[in-house]
């Protein structure tokens, strides 16, 4: 268990994995979604780009009519935080045990009515309810969330086509890049979908409660 203080809002008694060492795929469901050992625990793990992310949805006013989706939401801290604070959210990731630990923190905090999806962009190919832990995600949302996506050279145009799937025909965007060097590319796949980029905020740093983990980063935010 962690106590993770969102600055200057919320505090969320999170379980996580202990490390990047854990793995436990028993039915193979995993590898099916194209999940190897290496990535496994990726989904488990607290990282600062989520703190910073939670910062910033508690810092927007709640518009109950708003509908939000969180992306490769690992263990979903701005859906925890931003649904104790009552905004209409979804959570979606492709790991078949992210379900059960946003339930199980969910309850940790007191959280009720937490909505969660599969999604899942590449080439997933056919997805398996079994696998997935969760309906696919299939609607269309006004505000977007993502943290720390844009991992290698094919995550640009993957993302962008993924988010243009699940975006309202206006809709607003953030992205957190912690400066993995995909950003540019980024923002010319978005810019096919019709999505400007009107704001980049640089953030200097997010330490983590036991003081380590110092972070850099942006917070791009797009609309169409």
């Amino acid at each position: 268990m962690q106590r993770i203080t969102i600055p200057g809002g919320e505090e969320l008694l999170i379980r996580s994995l202990l490390d990047r060492q854990q793995y436990y795929d028993p039915t193979g469901a995993a590898e099916r979604l194209g999940i190897c050992s290496a990535s496994w625990p990726l989904f488990g793990l607290v990282w600062p780009s989520s703190i910073y992310m939670a910062q910033k949805l508690l810092q927007r006013p709640v518009t109950p009519v708003e509908r939000i989706l969180e992306i490769g939401c690992g263990l979903a801290l701005p859906t925890l935080a931003g649904r104790r604070q009552g905004a209409t959210i979804t959570a979606s990731d492709r790991h078949p045990f992210t379900r059960r630990f946003l339930e199980h923190n969910a309850g940790l905090n007191d959280i009720t009515t937490i909505k969660y999806r599969h999604g899942q962009w590449g080439e997933a190919g056919e997805v398996c309810i079994n696998d997935a832990g969760a309906e696919p995600l299939s609607a269309r949302y006004d505000l977007i969330l993502g943290s720390d996506l844009l991992y290698d050279r094919d995550a640009p145009a993957q993302l962008a086509d993924f988010i243009d799937d699940h975006a309202k025909a206006q809709a607003e965007i953030w992205i957190i890049d912690p400066d993995r060097g995909h950003r540019p590319a980024f923002t010319r796949q978005m810019a096919t979908y019709g999505f400007e980029l009107v704001e980049q905020e640089r953030i200097e740093e997010v330490t983590m409660n036991d003081g380590g983990m110092a972070y850099k980063g942006r917070l791009l935010r797009y609309m169409r």
